[in-house]
C-alpha cells in the first residue's frame, strides 16, 4: 500500500519591515524555528524559505508602514506559495 500525502507542512512567517532591515520570525506547524534580522531585501527571505523549507505551505504577515510598498509587490508575486 502506497503512502499518500494528505496535507502539506505549514510555515508561518512574521515580518516587521523597516527602512534598513527586517525582523523575521519563522515557525512551522510544530515548532518555533528562528528569529533573525536581514537587510531590507525581499529576495533574502524568499531564498531562505526556498532553501530551508521546500514544499511547505507558507502563511505570511507583515507590519510595514510607509516602507512596505515594494515588499508588498514582491510578496504578491510570490503568492503562488503564500496563503493570505
Amino acid at each position: 500500500m502506497a503512502t499518500e500525502i494528505t496535507a502539506l507542512p505549514k510555515l508561518y512567517i512574521g515580518i516587521d519591515i523597516h527602512k534598513k532591515s527586517w525582523s523575521i520570525h519563522i515557525r512551522t506547524d510544530i515548532s518555533d524555528h528562528k528569529n533573525f534580522t536581514v537587510p531590507s531585501e525581499p529576495s533574502v527571505v524568499y531564498d531562505y524559505v526556498n532553501r530551508h523549507f521546500p514544499g511547505y505551505e507558507v502563511a505570511l504577515t507583515y507590519e510595514a508602514g510607509c516602507c512596505g510598498f515594494s515588499a508588498a509587490r514582491f510578496l504578491c508575486r510570490w503568492a503562488g506559495r503564500l496563503r493570505w
